[in-house]
Order: C-alpha cells, then sequence, then structure tokens
C-alpha cells in the first residue's frame, strides 16, 4: 500500500510560529496530499493566516477548529483524523519548521504494521525570537542556536541503513510534534483518548494502545527532521491525573479507549 499524506498541524493562538511551519511545508520536496490545521481553539488571527496560505498553496488546506475549552489536543486530533482523506498521517505542532526532505523522509520509510517517530532538534531562545524577525527557516548542521546539533543531520543512505535498529521500541521519548502512522491504525485503536485534557501523556497513551495492537515503533535517526521553536513551556497542571491514565493503559495492555474517534460514528 503506497502512502498518501494528510500532514496535521496543531496550534492553538500562535500564528507567528504556524507562519513559519506552513512556510516549511510549501519548501517540501514531497508535498503531502493535503495539510489539516487541527485547531485547539485559536483566534480570527490564526483563521486569517490560514486563509492567506489557502491562497498560495498547491494543495489543500483544511482549517479544523473547535472552541476553545482548555487545553483538548487529543479531541482536535481526533477531528484531524477523521477529517483526513489520505491513508498515511504525519502530525506534527505548529511550532516547527521542517528539513526540506521531511515528508520525503516519511514516506520513504512508511512500512505495514509500523508507526514512526522522527527527529527533533532544539532551537535556542535567542535564534527563535531571530527567525520571528527574519523569516528565515532554511536550518542546518551548522546554523547557530542548535542545542541538539547531531539531530539535525539528514543523510538519506544513513537513515535507510540505522533506522531499523535505532533507538527505544517502546512508549517512552514519544513526541507527538513529529509522528506518522496508517489511519487505518489509529482508527483500529480508536485514535487519541479524548479523557487526557490538560498537557502531557496523550501522546505516550496512544503509542501504548498501538504497541499493544502490534504496531511496531521505527525512530528516524538522519531523517524526518524538524526543528521546534523555543516557547515556554505548557502547564503542567493536569499531569499526574494524566500520568494515570498512560499506566492505567499500560498495566491493563490496553488496545482500545472508550472516548476516541468512535464517539462520532
Amino acid at each position: 500500500m503506497n502512502p498518501t499524506v494528510s500532514l496535521c498541524i496543531t496550534t492553538y493562538n500562535t500564528p507567528e510560529y504556524l507562519d513559519l511551519t506552513l512556510k516549511s511545508v510549501l519548501q517540501q520536496t514531497v508535498l503531502p496530499l493535503e495539510v489539516i490545521v487541527a485547531d485547539d481553539g485559536s483566534g480570527e488571527s490564526t483563521r486569517l493566516l490560514i486563509e492567506r496560505y489557502k491562497t498560495i498553496f498547491p494543495i489543500p488546506i483544511h482549517h479544523c477548529w473547535q472552541p476553545d475549552e482548555g487545553f483538548r489536543v487529543a479531541k482536535i486530533r481526533n477531528q484531524a483524523i477523521l477529517a483526513s482523506s489520505g491513508n498515511y498521517i504525519i502530525f506534527i505542532d505548529g511550532d516547527v519548521v521542517l528539513h526540506k526532505h521531511f515528508i520525503k523522509d516519511h514516506v520513504t520509510h512508511a512500512k505495514y504494521q509500523h508507526f514512526i517517530q522522527g527527529s527533533r532538534v532544539l532551537l535556542s531562545k535567542e535564534s527563535s525570537t531571530q527567525m520571528k524577525i527574519s523569516k528565515e527557516i532554511n536550518f542546518h548542521f551548522f546554523s547557530k542556536g542548535i542545542v541538539n546539533r547531531f539531530n539535525s543531520l539528514s543523510i538519506s543512505c544513513l537513515s535507510q541503513l540505522l533506522t531499523p535498529f535505532y533507538g527505544s521500541k517502546d512508549y517512552k521519548g514519544v513526541r507527538s510534534c513529529n509522528i506518522s502512522f496508517w489511519k487505518q491504525d489509529a482508527l483500529a485503536v480508536n485514535g487519541f483518548n479524548e479523557e487526557f485534557e490538560g498537557w502531557g501523556r496523550e501522546d505516550s497513551e496512544f503509542v501504548v494502545r498501538l504497541l499493544n495492537y502490534c504496531i511496531i515503533r521505527q525512530n528516524l535517526k538522519f531523517g524526518g527532521v524538524l526543528f521546534h521553536i523555543w516557547h515556554p513551556d505548557n502547564s503542567r497542571e493536569f499531569l499526574q491525573k494524566n500520568q494515570l491514565l498512560l499506566e492505567e493503559a499500560i498495566n491493563e495492555k490496553k488496545k482500545w479507549c472508550k472516548k476516541g474517534l468512535a464517539t462520532y460514528e
């Protein structure tokens, strides 16, 4: 099965970051089938930004929005999955800049009964501030302001060689700002668990259920690179409650969540 990619971008009231993310999508060597902005309740400035990009994008952009009722990223991700027309879904956050081969790398490594965790490069506060002013998004290994520099390398031949053996194969270290999977696998585990509200662990719990469903984790090394714009940390107010939900999925070997995609059938 050949992947047809729906690129889903989560965002909330940071149009200055989303602008840079969408700009980097335009520079991809392989474009997705469509872009879906999964918007957790942003205001008018985000809507206007998306409308502007719709006029210049060579592919469809869909704005999937829900009212601002607190941090409900699991719910808006499910809405984006349901709205997608591709058979393969890549999730990123709206505060990242993509390497030009980002989509190509995910497509190249997409395999049946596997999901992918890509590479994240952290940008310093200073370089992130400067980028918002200059709009310069072409980062590379020698760029200033990169925190974990070796993650910025994108080398196709090495990626093909190392990816099958690299990194953790469990849920630990999962980052939903750079993850891809087959849509049919998301449907099989009922998507993201909407019992998660507030920041933290909703991505790990989703991956636990994928693993329990015998979907294998691949970690892209020297590929699938994105650059994460610095911003203050999210509130940890709900982290303890969310941790309990994660532990429940682990201990009970769950493959399905009660409050997920099937809610909308």
